[in-house]
């Protein structure tokens, strides 16, 4: 499925696809959805553009955001990691999903931050 309000993909791939009363969201990067380009931020400031990203993916399935019940967050420099956390704790205040963090050389487009989500549909 594709999102209108998220940013395009960037390759040969879709905003997400919905299997087994999940949505399967494939990674955004920190892009802005009006224009397409790279947000030249902080990671923090990245890691909320990429969250919003995601929140409009899951509005387009008819799902939000705070039904995630696992993500992946890819940062290129990893002593980030606080400051994101704050960023990405804003967006999950209670009952936040399981999460992985991962430290990458290299992201898209030169961004600091990727985040994936998987996703319970609502019934």
């Amino acid at each position: 499925m594709t999102a209108p309000d998220a940013p395009a993909a960037v390759g040969p791939y879709v905003h997400a696809v919905k299997a087994g009363g999940f949505l399967f969201c494939s990674g955004q990067i920190p892009l802005d959805p009006r224009t397409g380009d790279l947000i030249d931020a902080s990671a923090p400031e990245q890691a909320g553009r990429c969250l919003e990203n995601l929140s409009a993916v899951c509005n387009a399935a008819g799902t939000t955001l705070g039904s995630a019940v696992r993500m992946t967050v890819y940062l290129t420099d990893m002593s980030s990691i606080g400051a994101v956390n704050e960023v990405y704790g804003s967006f999950f205040e209670s009952d936040p999903p399981a999460r992985v963090t991962v430290g990458v050389a290299s992201l898209p487009r030169g961004a600091k931050v990727e985040i994936d989500a998987v996703v319970a549909l609502q019934e």
